[in-house]
């Protein structure tokens, strides 16, 4: 058998893992030939397919390094329109290719499921630091953003105390709040806003004026997608030819500004960008992408195509990948995680 593997959307630490442990899986226990394909599905779009073979040796080594050796792209959409999708169809009978191992998130799984209309089977493997893919409860990439994350909160606590300042840190984390609220919680946030709870101004401008006469600073986590109640969501840039074409990002300067002509302490906004994403995977994350990377493989040598892998009650599984197309997991309302939040005192911007 053939096998293509890809990696879509932005970088993730664990990819690597991932495509070591399907690649070493679908050798040797299927003997089968496998194929990188560069930049995601951008690979498989141009005049000619941009691919290169994957052997034991390509893929040792390369379990704790963050990014990806095979590239990627999150603007590269295969279904934009008809001749892209026909010049797809060429290159995979041209590879004779059966099947694909996409690994993504919910774009990049959305993708995968278009192109069973010409006959590309996939099995899909979630990745995301935002740990926002339906049906799954952690995906590789989340454990190490978060450990960035709270440390980047521990680090910039001390300026905070230091000049008694308002700190705002903006997380990543699009529609999904997980990004933030685990961050913001292990970090020992003050204020965490996510994108599931609109905010109340007035509420976080008494929180702070509250901690201006006692602690004389404050540190607020929040994630790109949250807005203040009746407002809308702050849009950095619209990229038109990626399948998800908003990009987020800019509202802790929004917040910034709404705050400090009510306080005496000087309010700061660092966003951490493409930092929270980059560097090697924890522990964590290259145990849980090399199970997922395994289970893939499982997948394909089973032929079990339409399947992307999951975690759900602790236990690796599958489902369809029509079920996670399009498809996003938020935090919600009855998380416990809330609600322990809210029991210790912190702040969720509500009125």
């Amino acid at each position: 058998m053939r096998v293509g593997v890809l990696t879509g959307g932005g970088d993730c630490p664990g990819l690597n893992a991932v495509i070591r442990a399907v690649t070493k899986s679908l050798i040797n226990h299927g003997q089968c030939e496998v194929l990188g394909i560069a930049d995601g599905f951008e690979g498989l779009m141009g005049d000619s397919p941009r691919v290169k073979a994957l052997n034991w040796d390509e893929v040792s080594g390369i379990l704790h390094v963050g990014g990806t050796i095979l590239g990627t792209s999150n603007s590269a959409n295969p279904l934009r329109d008809a001749a892209t999708l026909e010049q797809v169809r060429r290159n995979v009978k041209a590879l004779d290719l059966e099947v694909a191992v996409v690994i993504g998130g919910d774009g990049t799984m959305s993708l995968a499921h278009g192109l069973s209309q010409i006959g590309l089977q996939c099995v899909g493997v979630p990745k995301t630091i935002d740990n926002d893919i339906a049906s799954c409860e952690r995906s590789f990439g989340f454990d190490t953003a978060v450990a960035t994350v709270t440390e980047s909160l521990r680090r910039i606590e001390s300026t905070a105390m230091s000049h008694h300042r308002v700190m705002i840190v903006e997380t990543m984390g699009r529609h999904a709040g997980w990004l933030a609220l685990e961050s913001g919680i292990a970090g020992a946030a003050d204020i965490i806003l996510l994108p599931e709870i609109d905010y109340d101004l007035q509420t976080i401008i008494k929180v702070c004026q509250e901690r201006e006469k006692r602690q004389r600073y404050t540190i607020i986590c929040i994630g790109e997608g949250a807005k203040e109640s009746g407002q809308s969501l702050t849009v950095r840039e619209r990229v038109e030819s990626s399948p998800d074409p908003v990009r987020l990002g800019g509202v802790g300067h929004v917040l910034r500004e709404r705050l400090q002509p009510h306080l005496k302490s000087e309010v700061r906004t660092t966003v951490l960008g493409h930092v929270q994403r980059g560097g090697d995977p924890t522990p964590f994350d290259r145990v849980l992408a090399t199970q997922f990377g395994h289970h893939a493989a499982r997948l394909v040598l089973e032929t079990q195509f339409g399947h992307m892998v999951t975690l759900r009650n602790g236990r690796i599984g599958s489902v369809a990948i029509a079920d996670v197309a399009n498809t996003q997991r938020t935090v919600p309302m009855d998380s416990g995680l809330l609600t322990m939040a809210r029991d210790i005192g912190i702040c969720l911007g509500e009125a």
